[in-house]
């Protein structure tokens, strides 16, 4: 029998083509991203940005909840609120970086398909906020959090399909006990919605494709988007998502929540996720997809513990013993990553 000639998905060769800065013609080896850029969170510049990113994520994610409770309906017009504020920022960025990056004094050329991937990328981000929202709209915190556990599942595959980024056994059975861990930590909150749930799932899918393309605009051998210029095309690709949005808006409804002091949570509340979103376009540069995915759950573990006291429920044995699940699997997730580097260094 004739073997077929190895062909990539569609998807795949898309990717491939920016982080190797454009298709001439020449097959170029796949580029791991998980090994050259994946510096790791115990460097302490990373460190500190994470740390701002879990911070200003619970802001946005509290004056979400906020938001919502008082203006009825007022997911679409938050999620169009915070899609401007942060498109503006970026752009204020794209000058006055805030010593997050360096400016470069070149201006690199834009390689083949890089619209169609920005175009992409900022669907997906509209996506992720949006049904983020009407998640929020629909159930408790925690349990918005606790669907989103399922992230480093999602992001493995969808990194191997698209990046071909490897992923190991050990590196998957990791993943099992922080899921669990986290499924331990809100389980007490849990409150079954059957349109809420359906909108995490999808924020959950979509932001792992969200993810997994940035990190290729962030990342790339001869091209790189820097976190303002992936913030602000992204976010400009997002507003053509927008208009049709907006007829869906009912305004009557909306308009009676709405007063000069929701307003002002609106403006702080677009400036944090806008701060929210730049600290994890940097981490982005740092960390592989799938680590980023971990370090996310991390967080999403923390958001859970913290609406459960901001909220007065109270915190379980269940919570303890989740929470040491999800630290043995970390632990477990950092040596199955380490083997994989030394694995790919010696190869090389």
């Amino acid at each position: 029998m004739m073997d077929r000639p190895t062909e990539r998905p569609l998807l795949q060769q898309l990717v491939l083509n920016l982080s190797a800065g454009g298709n001439d013609g020449k097959q170029r080896p796949a580029r791991n991203l998980a090994i050259v850029a994946d510096v790791g969170v115990r460097e302490p510049r990373v460190f500190i940005i994470l740390l701002l990113w879990y911070f200003f994520s619970g802001t946005t994610l509290f004056l979400n909840k906020f938001v919502l409770n008082a203006v009825t309906d007022g997911a679409s017009l938050l999620g169009i609120a915070q899609v401007l504020i942060t498109t503006c920022c970026s752009f204020i960025q794209l000058y006055y970086p805030c010593g997050m990056w360096k400016l470069s004094k070149q201006s690199q050329p834009k390689p083949p398909k890089f619209r169609r991937t920005v175009l992409v990328v900022g669907v997906f981000r509209f996506l992720t906020i949006y049904f983020g929202l009407v998640a929020l709209d629909y159930v408790a915190v925690s349990f918005a959090e606790t669907v989103k556990c399922s992230a480093p599942i999602f992001t493995v595959f969808i990194s191997w399909m698209i990046t071909a980024e490897p992923a190991t056994a050990q590196v998957i059975l990791s993943l099992v006990p922080i899921m669990g861990g986290l499924a331990l930590c809100s389980a007490h909150e849990l409150s079954f919605n059957l349109p809420g749930f359906t909108a995490a799932l999808i924020t959950n899918v979509s932001e792992c494709f969200q993810s997994v393309y940035s990190k290729v605009l962030v990342s790339g051998e001869k091209f790189r988007c820097n976190p303002a210029e992936l913030q602000f095309y992204s976010g400009a690709a997002s507003l053509i998502l927008i208009i049709p949005t907006s007829y869906f808006i009912p305004w009557e409804t909306v308009s009676l929540g709405v007063n000069p002091l929701i307003v002002g949570y609106f403006l702080i509340n677009g400036i944090s996720f806008h701060l929210q979103s730049i600290t994890a376009n940097v981490l982005m540069g740092f960390l592989s997809p799938t680590t980023y995915s971990v370090s996310n759950t991390v967080k999403r573990a923390l958001l859970i513990w913290i609406s459960t006291l901001v909220f007065g429920n109270p915190v379980t044995v269940g919570a303890w013993i989740g929470s040491a699940f999800m630290i043995a699997g970390i632990l477990l997730y950092n040596q199955a990553k380490t083997e994989v580097v030394k694995s790919v260094t010696a190869a090389d």
